[in-house]
């Protein structure tokens, strides 16, 4: 990284960026460690690269840059080979009247850039950037495991050929699976992926590529991977069968597996889905710490009139508690931050999931498994004769859990659960078309939430802005109140990969079943006449919900309108 120059030590010494004493001590160290000078001041924290690798380019005159703030042509990037780059540990940034101008965080090694040039064939100019800035613009413009995958083209040119979709050459796939350079790429993926607070990983074939994007805070995110990755897609599906504990030989149907790693000291469980597809085998992996960190109910996002609410619902004796929203809206986590809000000696709290998402401390908890028979209704069956006060049921999926869970409730449980319903109120229809009675539903059901994620401003590049007209209409704002107000929105910076948003919070869309609505639904009542009758009691909707994070300067307008419907009234 940096040269081992005893000038170097003395130059920062008369800039007071070190002392005498902490140079003097760098030196008898590195005559044990055989590092640089830099490298051990840098290795002992007494100080950062950044500032050494600046101090380096003034003393020697050169550009010291940081390359995200550059921008990098693709010409560039499809000129200078991954395996040039990812080996001599430089980055291309531009080229200028025939001189290829890079990066390097060692100034010094003329030897590197001799061979830099013989390879590429034109003069070159030193730029200085630190290894980090260096080591993310590889893997932002060449991918992921650029350089794992750059080995594999240059080490097993065979696995291109097994990649063919040839059914006859089972003993090769097994082998190559086991080459090192496959199971090292598919951990540097899974690892970026975590890094990055991705939830999923998908891998997708075409008939020309294999396409990998993450999913952090609900959105897809391409990520950027070397161009001969689709010829390794035989040997990356495999491996992560093996991994999964699936079959291997089984292409046609999908299958479901685990995996449990450990990364950055920290326990994961991935959820591995293989579904068969016109191009290949497609894989998508959910990610999930083992890490228990709960969210309390303050920290959910909900409101104080939400928060009081909640309360009170969850202290009932008995009743059912519904938790509806698309996959990946956060209902695991409020259920989650309702039960450990109760959990106390004097309750006995029997859990059944799909999957076991957090180990909750003092609750007993099931895992689905209908391999066996044991599924929601049959687990449920068994869960009321170990005498429970409140039970979780992961999620309502027919007609035979519905009823348990309903006449559960009746029975002097408490019960939580949750739907996939766009609403609040559309819970009623759903379980009224499962076949359940509206007199069972009325008296069972106390309350129902619906919620979805929304992603939160970066607080890092947060700017205010004026939002155009028409998306305030969206909200019913007049424009009075919205000349008035001021919003907020990221503007883009590093800490949250330029999107502007960095982590998500909840919006709420709370149905307390009063005894006006509990009527409604013994009669019947569609389930937009039920949610108009809601409003003129108090119920806050999604949107409006939203709209109050908005005017809170914690998001954004064009958020709450991805993930909410219209509303038919003014807020």
């Amino acid at each position: 990284m940096i040269s081992d120059s005893i000038q170097i030590g003395e130059l920062l010494v008369k800039k007071n960026i070190i002392t005498t004493e902490q140079l003097n001590s760098a030196l008898a160290k590195q005559k044990k460690s055989n590092l640089r000078i830099g490298e051990e001041l840098v290795k002992s924290g007494v100080v950062k690269e950044e500032i050494l690798l600046i101090t380096m380019a003034e003393s020697m005159n050169i550009e010291f840059i940081k390359i995200s703030t550059i921008d990098i042509s693709q010409n560039i990037i499809e000129k200078i080979p991954a395996r040039f780059v990812t080996h001599y540990n430089f980055f291309p940034l531009f080229e200028k009247n025939g001189v290829l101008h890079i990066a390097v965080s060692d100034p010094l090694d003329f030897y590197t850039q001799d061979e830099i040039k013989l390879l590429i064939r034109k003069p070159i100019n030193v730029c200085l950037a630190t290894s980090v800035e260096i080591n993310e613009a590889i893997k932002r413009y060449y991918g992921v495991g650029a350089k794992t995958m750059a080995q594999m083209v240059d080490d097993s040119p065979h696995l291109e050929i097994i990649s063919h979709k040839s059914e006859s050459r089972s003993e090769e796939k097994s082998e190559e699976t086991q080459d090192p350079s496959v199971i090292k790429f598919i951990d540097q993926i899974i690892q970026q992926a975590v890094r990055e607070r991705a939830t999923d990983i998908h891998i997708e074939p075409y008939e020309n590529s294999l396409r990998v994007r993450y999913r952090i805070d609900g959105l897809l995110y391409d990520v950027p991977a070397p161009s001969s990755i689709h010829h390794f897609q035989s040997a990356i599906i495999i491996r992560i069968k093996i991994m999964a504990e699936l079959d291997i030989s089984e292409k046609r149907l999908p299958q479901d597996g685990r995996i449990q790693v450990r990364i950055d000291n920290d326990d994961y469980d991935l959820r591995i889905s293989i579904l068969p597809s016109a191009f290949g085998e497609c894989v998508e992996v959910r990610i999930l710490s083992r890490k228990q960190v709960f969210l309390s109910l303050e920290e959910l996002g909900l409101d104080k009139e939400g928060l009081a609410l909640i309360n009170v619902l969850i202290k009932r004796p008995h009743g059912i508690m519904l938790v509806t929203g698309p996959t990946g809206s956060g209902k695991t986590t409020t259920l989650y931050s309702c039960l450990n809000r109760i959990n106390s000696a004097e309750r006995k709290i029997i859990t059944i999931e799909d999957p076991i998402e957090y180990r909750l401390h003092g609750i007993t908890q099931i895992q689905v498994m209908p391999k066996i028979e044991l599924t929601f209704a049959n687990g449920l069956r068994s869960m009321l004769r170990h005498d429970p006060d409140v039970m979780m049921v992961g999620e309502i999926r027919d007609l035979e859990t519905a009823e348990l869970a309903i006449r559960t409730a009746l029975t002097g449980h408490l019960v939580f659960s949750t739907l996939h319903t766009n609403d609040s109120s559309g819970a009623v229809t759903r379980l009224l078309d499962m076949g359940i009675e509206p007199y069972l539903v009325s008296s069972s059901v106390n309350c129902i939430i619906a919620q979805r994620l929304i992603r939160v401003i970066c607080p890092n590049c947060k700017e205010t802005f004026v939002p155009h007209e028409e998306i305030l209409k969206e909200f019913g704002v007049h424009k009075e109140l919205f000349i008035s107000s001021s919003f907020f929105r990221g503007r883009g910076c590093e800490s949250c990969k330029f999107t502007g948003y960095l982590g998500r919070t909840a919006i709420f869309e709370i149905l307390n079943v009063s005894d006006a609505i509990k009527e409604m639904i013994l009669n019947r009542t569609p389930s937009n006449i039920i949610k108009q009758k809601a409003i003129s009691l108090g119920l806050k909707t999604l949107r409006l919900c939203g709209w109050e994070k908005v005017l809170q300067g914690i998001t954004t307008p064009e958020e709450v309108i991805r993930v909410s419907q219209e509303d038919t009234f003014d807020p």
